[in-house]
């Protein structure tokens, strides 16, 4: 695990975390913080664990956890899915599932104001979310088209990956687990993708 040099208080800090699937240990004693923009990549070998740790952190039922993990001082570990991601926390998969039937401009704005709501900020109306969407479509190279079709569905692995960005765009969230995010990014993609966590990062998002 390599990173930036933390801030004083870190975002995310996790002690002893212990992730089980059944009768197998996955993860055990996993500990480190994490501060307002601070960057850090968790490598390791295939099967070692590093998408569990975000799948467990984000509450996937699968896993059995153990251990602590604080999100902006919360007891992450005590939420409920839904209120981690309210809390600020963002986690891409690797392969984005489709959403049949659910348009992609209603499911993020529907996020959106979901996370606007725990900030205590005003909802966005669809009028002003459809301008923010296409101002961030275009800057990851989106076609506006994309925004009124069902999430993910007939999307290529590259619109998958470029409609998490969008996502986290405009989400904003305070920690962002971002796992193979460049799978399957062109070269612009992989451009759009480094301005982009640069800066949510200058904003504080790790």
């Amino acid at each position: 695990m390599t990173s930036t040099p933390p801030s004083r208080e870190p975002l995310l800090s996790v002690r002893e975390l212990r992730v089980e699937v059944g009768a197998t240990r996955v993860l055990r004693s996993v500990g480190f913080d994490v501060g307002a923009g601070e960057l850090v990549v968790l490598m390791g070998a295939n099967g070692s664990g590093k998408s569990t740790l975000g799948l467990a952190l984000a509450g996937h039922p699968r896993y059995e956890v153990a251990g602590q993990a604080q999100l902006a001082g919360q007891d992450l570990l005590a939420m409920p899915i839904e209120a981690r991601a309210r809390a600020g926390l963002f986690l891409s998969l690797q392969a984005p599932p489709d959403i049949p039937g659910v348009k992609n401009n209603l499911f993020i704005r529907t996020a959106l104001n979901a996370v606007r709501s725990a900030r205590g900020e005003p909802e966005i109306d669809a009028f002003d979310f459809l301008g923010q969407a296409k101002s961030g479509a275009k800057r990851l190279g989106m076609p506006d088209a994309m925004l009124g079709r069902p999430v993910n569905e007939g999307f290529s692995g590259g619109e998958r990956k470029r409609n998490e960005l969008l996502q986290l765009a405009l989400l904003r969230p305070r920690v962002a687990i971002l796992d193979e995010i460049d799978s399957g990014l062109d070269v612009d993609g992989v451009r759009a993708l480094v301005e982009l966590v640069a800066s949510m990062r200058r904003e504080g998002t790790a």
